[in-house]
């Protein structure tokens, strides 16, 4: 399944889909590699126009035992768009259309759909999609399927799976199949919508998705405040939920990441405070229920804060979410490369969590590990910054990586939350699970795959991302620094 042995495939999947086949330029250079920044070496880049192209694609890689990999922006953190194995990789960034029913508020999307052009069109009609990734600029509806993207409102409003009705594709032989239908219920066979979901591209390939939409809120409160320790900033997903406050958005910043803030844009958050964690909260909902959640929310925060801030309008509450979206980019001018964990752990777990962080920091002190994230719902982003030139900085970081890694699963958490695994989570997935869980799911890939030709190397095979070299460049959303991850 090496790519530099492919050339009669090759000639046979340009005889068949003739231009839209690429071996050089450009964009198929940028193909072989996605936001992990290590390089896979292919053999050819699609450029899919039309769904049906894949069935013609996938009947020649069976023929010629070639791998694929999908890609829709390259955005994924854990190479997952990464022709490790060589191949061919199919880029859907081209099947950008969608509709939206109204009357059934369905989104019916391709693949290629960025996330926030969807958002847009449905909030012209008071319509709602809630799945809200921090890329949501640039990624993709397919990217999103691929590894149930999480973000920033699935406190109240979940995570990509919750808003799907069906899905259809192809399976790995070619065959379209269609999983659930465009209804509210659905108990009709097994659920493989739901098992593709997540899987990566590792069990079928994704060519549409009809997605749920929801009433559009009336309305939105923003809250940014400080807190004089962690125990009392991750104390509030479950006090809040005590007095009734439902927010749409729980963010944290641990007093680390707002110090290297504060350090980056040359001003303090909240005026003479020293830098203490601190909390990103939204409300939304109708006029009335956020009013009513406003008012016992101040309430709490005079009692359990430091200092708060509390916005009047759009202006001002874009200027208290440049603190959540800037913490990454600051992060970025302590080192050279960084490993973002995205952990999750049960709610009433997060406060041990940060305290391993803590106590990590203590060991090391030259460790650089900011924390920032969904507090909401537990999934912190646990972010190792290192040299990769220096080999004493990179297995420190390396060791930490691991004991912070076991110390989640021993918590009750999961390794990823919303980045799936990808090659960067490789040396750790399978501590997640035990044998019966790792041969069942092996099974399923099998059964699907036999000849493992999906996105082969991903989940199941262990990559080191800390052995490569890193790519030296800037993908094109780098370029703004208002990404924050």
């Amino acid at each position: 399944m090496n790519s530099t042995n492919n050339s009669p495939a090759v000639e046979a999947l340009v005889n068949e889909l003739g231009s839209i086949v690429h071996t050089q330029g450009t964009d198929f250079i940028s193909s072989a590699y996605d936001g992990l920044k290590v390089a896979g070496s292919h053999s050819a880049l699609i450029k899919i126009e039309e769904s049906e192209q894949v069935e013609k694609v996938l009947h020649l890689a069976n023929k010629y035992k070639v791998p694929i990999v999908c890609r829709g922006a390259g955005s994924s953190l854990t190479g997952g768009a990464t022709p490790i194995k060589g191949g061919w990789v199919l880029d859907f960034s081209s099947l950008d259309r969608f509709e939206i029913d109204e009357e059934n508020r369905i989104a019916r999307c391709q693949p290629g759909v960025i996330v926030s052009d969807l958002q847009s069109e449905a909030e012209k009609v008071g319509l709602f999609y809630p799945p809200d990734p921090s890329s949501k600029g640039f990624c993709t509806i397919g990217g999103n399927l691929s590894c149930n993207a999480g973000g920033l409102r699935c406190v109240k409003y979940g995570v990509t799976r919750d808003y799907v009705l069906s899905l259809s594709g192809y399976l790995a032989t070619g065959d379209l199949v269609r999983w659930g239908r465009d209804t509210r219920k659905f108990a009709t066979g097994y659920n493989i919508r739901d098992l593709w979901i997540g899987s990566e591209g590792t069990l079928g390939i994704i060519t549409s998705a009809s997605l749920r939409l929801v009433a559009k809120p009336q309305t939105r409160h923003t809250f940014l405040a400080a807190f004089d320790s962690d125990e009392r900033a991750l104390s509030a997903p479950l006090s809040l939920r005590r007095i009734g406050v439902h927010p749409s958005i729980l963010e944290y910043m641990d007093s680390w990441t707002i110090n290297c803030l504060q350090e980056y844009v040359g001003e303090e958050v909240f005026e003479k405070v020293c830098p203490k964690p601190t909390l990103l909260i939204e409300l939304d909902g109708s006029a009335v229920a956020v009013q009513e959640d406003a008012e016992k929310l101040l309430s709490w925060l005079k009692q359990e804060s430091v200092d708060y801030k509390v916005a009047d309008d759009e202006e001002s509450a874009e200027r208290l979410w440049e603190v959540r979206r800037l913490g990454s980019s600051s992060m970025k001018k302590l080192a050279s490369t960084k490993l973002n964990e995205d952990v999750v752990v049960p709610l009433d777990k997060q406060i041990e969590l940060i305290r391993f962080v803590n106590c990590l920091r203590d060991e090391d002190s030259s460790l650089k590990i900011g924390v920032f994230g969904h507090c909401g719902d537990g999934n912190l982003h646990i972010n190792f910054m290192y040299n990769e030139d220096d080999d004493t900085e990179t297995q420190k970081s390396v060791e930490a990586l691991g004991k912070l890694m076991q110390t989640v699963i021993n918590l009750g958490g999961a390794i990823s939350g919303e980045h799936g695994i990808g090659l960067a989570k490789t040396p750790f997935v399978r501590n997640q699970f035990n044998q019966a869980e790792w041969k069942a799911m092996q099974a399923v890939k099998t059964s699907f795959d036999p000849n493992n030709l999906l996105n082969p190397g991903k989940i199941f095979e262990v990559f080191n991302p800390w052995e490569q070299k890193k790519l030296n460049l800037i993908l094109p959303w780098e370029h703004s620094e208002k990404n924050s991850k």
